[in-house]
C-alpha cells in the first residue's frame, strides 16, 4: 500500500559488517611459514597450512561441505595467487601508485574488520540488557491494531458521493471500493488492508481509524497526501508482541551493531581529523558549435 510508512517494532538499524567485510581468500598475496605447518611451497615461498584452513572455515561457515576435494581446490588457488603474486612483485607492480593504493585499502579493510571481530567477541550482550531493550521495545509497540477497508478517492466530491452511497447501502463497501478505489494495492481486495498497527499508516489515516467504532465508516473524507481516504473498521484487538525467545537473536544483533555503531562515532568524535578540500574539478569543454552544426547541414543538403 503506497501509503503504509516504515515499521516500528525491531526495525533494523543499518549494517555496518557490509562496510567492514573482507574476503581474505581473494586477497591472499604472499604466506608466512610458521603456525599449522606449510600445505606447500611456491619458487620456494611457503604457503602456510594455517592459511588453507583459514579459507576452508570460511568455506564451512557458509554451510558448505569442507572435505579433502574443497581443499585440494583451494590449496590449488593460493598456488595460483602466489606464482602471479610472486611473478607481480617480480615486475615491481606492487610498486606502482594505483596498485599500492589498493594493497593499502585492503590492509585498513582487514584491520578494521579485525578490531569489529574482536569487539564483538569481548563486549557480549548480557540477557539483562536484552531483557531491557525488549521491554523498552514492547511499551514502544504496544496498543492496538485494527482491520480495516479503505477507498482511495481523487477529489473530496467523489469521496463524498461514495459517502452518500455507503449511507444509503453499507453493504457496496467492498464492491464500491472495487470499481472506485485509486489504490491499487488493496482495490481487488475490496480495499482489505488486513490487520496492521495505525502508527504505520500515514497520520491523518490512523487518526480517524483511532475514531471508528467497529463495523463504522467515516463519514467525511479523510485528507491526505494520497487523496482521500473512505474508511472501514472491521475489527481491532490489543497489538500481539512476541516473546523475547522468539525475536532473541535479532535483538542481540541490533544490540550489536548499535553498540558498535556507538563506538565507532565516539572514537570519530575524540579523532583529530582534517578533511581537506576536495580538488576542484575541470568545467567541462564547450562544444563546437560549428562542428556540431556541420552534420546537421548536410543532412539537409
Amino acid at each position: 500500500m503506497r501509503f503504509i510508512q516504515s515499521g516500528i517494532l525491531l526495525a533494523s538499524v543499518a549494517s555496518l559488517w557490509a562496510l567492514v567485510a573482507c574476503n581474505s581468500a581473494d586477497s591472499v598475496s604472499g604466506a608466512v611459514p610458521g603456525k599449522g605447518g606449510v600445505a606447500a611451497t611456491v619458487n620456494g615461498i611457503p604457503i602456510n597450512e594455517h592459511l588453507v584452513g583459514l579459507m576452508l572455515n570460511e568455506r564451512a561457515g557458509m554451510g558448505r561441505e569442507v572435505d579433502a576435494e574443497a581443499r585440494s581446490k583451494f590449496l590449488d588457488r593460493l598456488v595460483i595467487q602466489l606464482v602471479i603474486s610472486d611473478a607481480a612483485i617480480k615486475k615491481g607492480l606492487d610498486k606502482q601508485p594505483e596498485v599500492a593504493d589498493k594493497l593499502e585499502l585492503t590492509r585498513l579493510s582487514i584491520l578494521t574488520d579485525a578490531f569489529v571481530q574482536d569487539y564483538v567477541k569481548n563486549n557480549p550482550i548480557s540477557d539483562a540488557a536484552l531483557k531491557a531493550e525488549y521491554e523498552k521495545l514492547s511499551a514502544q509497540a504496544a496498543g492496538t491494531e485494527y482491520k480495516s477497508r479503505h477507498i482511495l478517492l481523487e477529489t473530496e466530491a467523489d469521496a463524498n458521493t461514495i459517502i452518500a452511497k455507503l449511507k444509503a447501502n453499507p453493504k457496496a463497501f467492498e464492491t464500491l471500493a472495487k470499481e472506485k478505489s485509486r489504490d491499487d494495492a488493496s482495490k481487488f481486495k475490496g480495499g482489505d488492508l488486513g490487520w496492521f498497527d495505525p502508527r504505520s499508516m500515514v497520520p491523518e489515516f490512523g487518526k480517524a481509524l483511532g475514531q471508528l467504532a467497529k463495523g463504522k465508516f467515516t463519514e467525511t473524507p479523510v485528507k491526505s497526501d494520497f487523496g482521500y481516504h473512505v474508511i472501514l473498521l472491521e475489527d481491532s484487538r490489543p497489538k500481539p508482541i512476541p516473546p523475547l525467545e522468539q525475536v532473541k537473536p535479532q535483538l542481540a544483533e541490533k544490540m550489536k551493531q548499535q553498540n558498535l555503531e556507538k563506538l565507532i562515532a565516539d572514537m570519530k568524535a575524540k579523532a583529530k581529523i582534517v578533511i581537506a578540500e576536495a580538488p576542484a574539478t575541470k568545467p567541462a569543454e564547450k562544444k563546437d558549435e560549428k562542428k556540431e552544426a556541420a552534420p546537421v547541414e548536410s543532412a539537409k543538403k
